[in-house]
């Protein structure tokens, strides 16, 4: 990987890492899924009205919108509303870097070393000790922690329909992916806010709106989404999966320092 992109690889680690605060701070006073559907609806609009759509099968375009932006943060804004824990969030969610790999090998025929396999072996090791370390002797939900894992496999699934997009003979602007992608979630997350919240919720949550939820909201599509993934799809594009996936390893360091910080 070369320097700049490995400049970039680290901005997106800084901006995911903070993301989990983010999130914790907007479900302060909105429905989880409610908050899912307003920051991608953010994504999408006016966006795409300036940008043309990806020239990419329906059914790729379809896959990606539903397994990296609805299913991934459906099941982690969940988890996060259930109790858990922003810190202990964003290292569980790094299980995607293992997901990712095997299921690159499976679909691409990716193959790895010694060194790689000795790597993430190591990568693996160190995580699990984070996470039994941030649990510190609290109790954590057994549905929050699946959740996360789900959210985990839905992001990996997402990024072997980006590697297939990427690798499309049109190979489309990644920017036009993020945005046009987006707007697949939006009614999902509405639909599902209404069934589980309801709308009285989701119409007080929209008019005792508050700065501190639009600012979570502005970072979480502008930012995330936007720079954070139009990056990541990049670098996906550029690399093999499994050079890409374990950079995310390091989102637990920034987002426990986060949690710990603000």
């Amino acid at each position: 990987m070369s320097r700049k992109d490995g400049v970039l690889a680290l901005l997106v680690v800084v901006v995911w890492g903070l993301n989990f605060v983010v999130i914790k701070v907007g479900l302060h006073n909105m429905p989880p899924l409610m908050l899912a559907g307003l920051r991608f609806m953010l994504v999408a609009f006016p966006a795409i009205f300036f940008v043309a759509r990806p020239k990419v099968p329906l059914n790729l375009l379809l896959g990606y919108g539903l397994t990296i932006s609805f299913a991934q943060f459906a099941f982690l804004f969940c988890a996060i509303n259930f109790g858990m824990p922003a810190g202990l969030a964003s290292l569980v969610l790094q299980a995607q870097a293992f997901f990712t790999i095997v299921l690159g090998a499976f679909t691409f025929g990716e193959r790895l070393h010694g060194k790689q396999l000795a790597g993430i072996a190591l990568a693996i090791f160190g995580v699990l000790v984070l996470i039994e370390d941030s649990l510190n002797g609290q109790h954590v939900a057994m549905l929050g922690f699946m959740l996360t894992l789900a959210a985990a496999f839905s992001w990996a699934c997402g990024n072997i329909f980006n590697k297939k997009i990427m690798s499309h003979s049109t190979r489309p602007a990644v920017m036009s992916l993020v945005i046009w992608s987006a707007l697949i979630p939006i009614i999902p997350f509405f639909v599902a806010s209404l069934i589980l919240d309801g709308s009285a919720s989701m119409i007080h949550s929209l008019v005792t709106i508050d700065m501190t939820t639009i600012l979570s909201l502005m970072y979480l599509a502008f930012v995330a989404t936007i720079v954070g993934y139009g990056i990541w799809g990049t670098l996906l594009g550029r690399y093999e999966t499994w050079r890409v996936a374990p950079l995310s390893l390091l989102v637990p360091v920034v987002g426990l320092a986060s949690a710990a910080l603000l």
